[in-house]
């Protein structure tokens, strides 16, 4: 029997919109969830590095989930909150993780712990605890480039035999650890990790791995595209996948062309669906990487 999936296709990692007083944006944030929702996306990621987490206080975090979880309910939507509760502290992380299932998520992406650059044994057991504070499923989230620190195939072996911890979201932009992930176990292995593409680009190849989805920055502007991108792989029609994937693909990549969330704001605010506000120590695009997001925005044809 193979792990327990919290979704399949393309899971949307939020935005946190700010208005003009540095506040979180509840306006703007519906506006952006029922774009979601409308928009056929499959999960909802809040409170994750797309949503600037590192600079969101605990009590903005809950409101977050407490708001996001009451509109899906509200447009009556099957779909997973999932939110982001990892951090450095394991302790302060068992506990926000054990409030965001107050809140009502339905799962939770939890980031390898940062700058303390912990041993694999230190992983396992920051894991361990968090999965005890909590009943809700959790994807273990690998990004190095931003952690110091990759769950390897080695780690997951014994994050495997936690229950709640179901699937990795793979950031690491490496299909070769991607691809040893995917052959550890066979596919009905209760221990054989449920993958999401951390990396928009790589989404098409995860999904060749036997990837189950992505989490995903750009369906913050283009959702329909996204769900359908995976939902065409998964029907088997991976001539039209490419086709489609080759047409959102300068988007795809110029969200990327500063640290994210930069672009994905910047792109969103061009659309006037909130103001392109960012905390400290993120900064506004520079104008020439703000033509080039305006530049992908014509050619995908989005207005």
């Amino acid at each position: 029997m193979s792990r327990y999936t919290v979704f399949s296709g393309s899971g949307t990692a939020m935005i946190t919109p700010f208005d003009d007083s540095g506040h979180v944006d509840l306006d703007a944030l519906g506006v952006l969830i029922d774009r979601q929702l409308d928009g056929g996306a499959d999960a909802l990621i809040m409170t994750g590095t797309t949503g600037e987490a590192p600079v969101l206080s605990t009590d903005e975090k809950k409101e977050i989930w407490r708001f996001t979880r009451d509109r899906i309910d509200h447009a009556k939507k099957k779909i997973p909150l999932i939110a982001g509760s990892g951090g450095n502290d394991t302790v302060a992380a068992a506990h926000l993780s054990h409030e965001a299932e107050l809140a009502g998520a339905d799962a939770l992406l939890v980031v390898t712990p940062y700058y303390n650059k912990c041993s694999p044994a230190g992983l396992v057991e920051h894991y361990r605890t968090i999965a005890g504070a909590t009943s809700l499923p959790i994807i273990v989230y690998t990004v190095p480039s931003r952690t110091g620190v990759s769950v390897t195939a080695d780690v997951w072996r014994e994050l495997a035999a936690i229950p709640n911890i179901v699937g990795i979201k793979d950031a690491t932009g490496d299909l070769r650890h991607t691809a040893r992930l995917a052959a550890m176990f066979s596919a009905d292995s209760p221990d054989s990790p449920v993958i999401y593409s951390g990396d928009d680009e790589l989404t098409l190849p995860v999904l060749s791995l036997g990837g189950c989805g992505v989490i995903s920055v750009v369906s913050n502007i283009i959702p329909e595209e996204m769900h359908e991108l995976c939902r065409l792989f998964f029907g088997g029609k991976n001539d039209e996948a490419l086709t489609l994937w080759r047409r959102i693909y300068s988007l795809t990549a110029a969200m990327f062309c500063e640290v994210n969330p930069i672009p994905v704001k910047a792109a969103l605010a061009e659309l006037g669906l909130c103001r392109g506000h960012l905390r400290l120590p993120l900064v506004p695009l520079s104008e020439e990487k703000r033509n080039i997001v305006r530049a992908a925005l014509r050619i995908t044809q989005i207005h």
